[in-house]
């Protein structure tokens, strides 16, 4: 049992794989009363003078008290402590906003901004996985005869759907007034945002940032933009890291500008940030769930590094990293790389002191760590 000042911050992340959590009582702020902190396998408890304080671990999270370990007192910072925890798996994807679209089924595109329709109505006969960006290239490299798919670029037909790593590739023809040139941006008539760009006179590829797709018998959510953008870049980065083995990413914009290097540590975190003034738990920031802010559960997070590339920051350490083969580009609109560096530096700001960067990367999600 730890004696320390009143308005302790707690954090507190679980790891699933590993079944262990890590624990940090904040140092106190000036003028504040004694309190008693001790650790239960479901909650931790604060006493003071005028009375308890209890903070509920989330649903299907415990704690061994017993098994504390690694016990430092940090300045700055205040006391970290490890413990072994148990944690459910999560039935729900990293991202709390599915955009998983069915063969069959009759859509919608919406801008996610405003909720202007970009194309209404259409049944997608075929919705179908694009291969990876530098498949044509790799061709070469299996085939003993010519490639039999140079200079075919893969479009979609009037009821298709090609699915890339951050965007829909679809047939735009019946829902043009004119026909398009290619590489125009394509700008949402309503609130201007650029929601994608053409490929072809007929092709238009919408970014997955920038977009809603729902059956057309659906109504369209209303999702704060930054909690959209972490959902969709979270989903992106997990299934990219399962199916390729890739934890390295830059972000570019569709000028093919990098904004972002991103490093992937892990997906399996929970986090929970409580304070105890309050007596309530506040969901921590990152790259995660977009579940109801309530007092029995946490963010689902993955934890990444990152080093912002703008106004020529990082530039050689960028060019290595175009340059190698293991990491993968993630393509973006501008103005979303942007705001995707102020999301991850606004949750790198409410780490911890000691969490907040790792070598010379930044975190975010637990380092600087994306846990940025």
């Amino acid at each position: 049992m730890a004696v320390v000042e009143a308005e302790t911050r707690v954090f507190l992340e679980v790891r699933r794989r590993l079944q262990s959590a890590l624990l940090i009582l904040g140092e106190p702020d000036e003028g504040g009363m004694n309190l008693d902190i001790s650790v239960t396998p479901t909650s931790l408890l604060m006493r003071s003078p005028d009375g308890c304080t209890e903070i509920r671990l989330p649903a299907g999270v415990r704690l061994a008290p017993s098994s504390c370990g690694g016990l430092q007192y940090i300045s700055g910072d205040g006391l970290h402590l490890r413990l072994r925890a148990q944690a459910e798996s999560s039935p729900q994807p990293i991202s709390g906003f599915n955009q998983s679209l069915q063969a069959q089924e009759c859509c919608s595109f919406y801008c996610q901004s405003c909720g202007e329709v970009t194309i209404k109505d259409r049944k997608l006969l075929r919705v179908l996985p694009l291969p990876s960006e530098n498949w044509s290239a790799l061709v070469g490299e299996w085939c003993c005869h010519p490639d039999p798919f140079a200079n075919k670029p893969l479009h979609p037909r009037e009821n298709d759907c090609f699915v890339g790593d951050s965007f829909f590739l679809v047939n735009s023809r019946s829902d043009l007034e004119q026909e398009p040139k290619a590489n125009t941006k394509v700008i949402c008539k309503r609130c201007k945002v650029m929601l994608g760009e053409t490929v072809s006179s007929e092709t238009t590829k919408f970014y997955m940032t920038e977009v809603i797709v729902q059956p057309s018998e659906g109504s369209f959510p209303n999702i704060p933009r930054s909690q959209f953008v972490q959902s969709v870049i979270a989903r992106c980065l997990v299934e990219l890291c399962t199916a390729r083995s890739t934890f390295r990413f830059t972000i570019q914009g569709q000028d093919g500008k990098v904004y972002i290097l991103l490093w992937v540590l892990n997906s399996d975190s929970l986090v929970m940030e409580p304070l105890s003034s309050s007596g309530c738990i506040r969901k921590f920031p990152l790259l995660e769930d977009s579940l109801e802010a309530d007092s029995g559960s946490a963010w689902n997070a993955i934890k990444v590094l990152y080093q912002p590339c703008i106004k020529s920051r990082n530039k050689e350490l960028a060019s290595s990293w175009e340059g190698d083969i293991s990491v993968h580009p993630l393509t973006l609109p501008s103005t979303t790389c942007l705001e995707l560096l102020l999301i991850l530096s606004r949750n790198n700001a409410s780490l911890p002191l000691s969490l907040r960067q790792m070598n010379s990367f930044q975190k975010a999600g637990e380092p600087h760590r994306l846990l940025a």
